[in-house]
């Protein structure tokens, strides 16, 4: 089994989707010690910003000759794509910044949502390719956004979900911590929340 490990963080080690991913992580091995594992840190090494000319590596549009920079682009994208195809389990570090993902998981979503890879355009509409697989989203946040009056600003959660849906993945399970500048106390109780999730969402990604 092939588990993808995204993490988007910009707080290094006082990260707290870092720390859930990781423990994500260590339950899925624990379960499936052969797991293959594949890890990204998207602000580490940063993926650039779709472009035309890196758009148009995979899809027809814009320019049909490339500087150097730009065909390595398309080789990135090919990649990108590849190993998230490749995967059985993608585990996704998503902190909210600004009511939605960091620009760093947006600019990789844009290298993997690829026409004739992980979608297709038919008479009905478009289809998705990607699964099945499990998606297993790690959702930190400051406030609270599952109900009262700022969830109407979560563009976060229902991005991540229509995203991996168009790609026709379906089972995209959130470990969710809220509530994290809240103070302390809130923050503790939400962590540990979260931890206590990890285990039953894990055995639930696990049955696809």
């Amino acid at each position: 089994m092939q588990v993808l490990l995204i993490d988007s963080s910009i707080l290094g080690d006082a990260s707290a989707s870092r720390a859930l991913t990781h423990e994500v992580l260590n339950s899925i091995t624990s379960l499936v010690p052969t797991s293959k594992l594949i890890y990204r840190d998207v602000v580490e090494e940063p993926i650039a910003h779709l472009t035309g000319a890196i758009a148009a590596g995979f899809r027809p549009i814009g320019p049909t000759t490339f500087d150097a920079a730009t065909v390595r682009e398309h080789a990135r994208s090919a990649s990108l794509v590849d190993e998230f195809v490749a995967s059985d389990v993608v585990v996704i570090g998503a902190p909210m910044y600004n009511f939605s993902v960091s620009s760093q998981l947006k600019a990789w979503i844009d290298r993997i949502v690829q026409p004739g890879r992980t979608f297709k355009y038919a008479p009905e509409g478009p289809v998705g390719l990607a699964g099945p697989k499990a998606v297993i989203v790690v959702s930190t946040r400051g406030g609270s956004y599952l109900s009262g009056p700022m969830s109407g600003l979560d563009f976060q959660e229902a991005y991540i979900k229509a995203a991996f849906g168009f790609m026709g993945i379906t089972d995209v399970q959130f470990v969710r911590a809220e509530n994290l500048s809240r103070g302390a106390e809130a923050s503790a109780k939400s962590m540990a929340s979260a931890r206590e999730e990890i285990d039953n969402v894990v055995r639930l990604a696990l049955t696809v």
